[in-house]
């Protein structure tokens, strides 16, 4: 007697990419595509929708991941790609390491894919895409700013948000303003420079300069939200461990209709002066428990800077316990 495969389906979101330009001219590459595999493709918008018995799903879902990565590298889908990805993806067994998983990566960049890459940074990116406003608190080097602009640039570029706001707190760290050269604008750069670094890793230069120009993209100082009401934006409150209590109340009550914010943040690194509490400590126990909240702790297990930087953290973590 004959067994029949039972019949699954699966959805991938086709991330960041022109579903006109993948499916091709008249829906040529997704009939290409449904020749060249074993399984039924459906177009439904954003997503393609995969039916057939689970070998078969699971191999068109390995080659659609690598199609997705090439599509988002190249700018382009052509029939010659798509032949070359199903003959070296062919056979259910073939090596899922050629591309990443599509649902993994937050946004594509010219040096490769923006993804969490460890535990902690997946319960980040789960935490942020279910509450509208998260914090998430860690370590230096555990991708908090770096996860919370890719997952911001992610909602510019698939238009759930019309603008983004990127903020910190202007305060010295062991250093005066005051004796920086320079206009005001010149003195507050350094602070913000983390910010347009991790724009720049996935904005190409001259887009980011008209984004930046027609205010799609603001870089500011916490001090310049005040008395704004944020409508339709995705708002990153950095260094937010910086903040004071009255700073907090005043960034979170900013937030408008259809907007979402990330705070991040290391409460081991205070730059406040004696007796200030800080905004990020305080609001922990605050607003603990409200649904659509959310809060991240990451750890010396989510570091992905030098080796080194995990057993700074650590000895310093031992010296706090003294």
């Amino acid at each position: 007697m004959v067994k029949h495969k039972e019949s699954v389906e699966k959805r991938v979101v086709l991330r960041g990419i022109d579903p006109v330009m993948f499916f091709g001219p008249q829906d040529a590459n997704l009939r290409l595509l449904e020749s060249e595999l074993n399984a039924q493709l459906i177009a439904r918008g954003h997503e393609l929708i995969l039916k057939g018995d689970g070998e078969s799903v699971d191999h068109a879902e390995r080659v659609l991941s690598e199609l997705i990565y090439l599509a988002n590298r190249n700018g382009r889908l052509l029939p010659q790609d798509i032949e070359l990805v199903t003959q070296l993806n062919h056979g259910a067994g073939a090596d899922n390491d050629a591309a990443p998983s599509a649902e993994s990566v937050i946004v594509y960049t010219k040096k490769g894919v923006v993804k969490p890459r460890t535990e902690g940074q997946e319960a980040y990116v789960a935490c942020a895409r279910q509450n509208d406003i998260v914090f998430a608190i860690g370590p230096a080097g555990t991708g908090k700013t770096f996860l919370a602009v890719a997952l911001a640039v992610a909602a510019l570029r698939d238009k759930v948000v019309e603008r983004l706001i990127l903020c910190r707190p202007a305060v010295e760290a062991g250093e005066s303003l005051g004796f920086l050269p320079g206009d005001f604008r010149e003195k507050v750069d350094p602070y913000l420079r983390p910010l347009y670094d991790a724009l720049h890793d996935m904005i190409p230069g001259d887009k980011l300069k008209r984004l930046i120009e027609t205010r799609v993209v603001e870089i500011v100082p916490l001090a310049y939200m005040r008395g704004r009401t944020l409508n339709n934006c995705f708002v990153i409150l950095d260094e937010a461990q910086n903040s004071t209590s009255a700073q907090m109340k005043m960034f979170l009550t900013r937030l408008g209709v259809n907007s979402k914010s990330i705070i991040t943040g290391d409460i081991t690194q205070l730059d406040l002066p004696d007796k200030t509490v800080s905004g990020l400590v305080q609001i922990q126990t605050i607003l603990k428990g409200i649904d659509g909240i959310g809060f991240v702790y990451l750890s010396d297990r989510d570091v992905l800077r030098h080796q080194l930087v995990r057993q700074i953290i650590k000895a310093y973590e031992k010296l706090a316990q003294k």
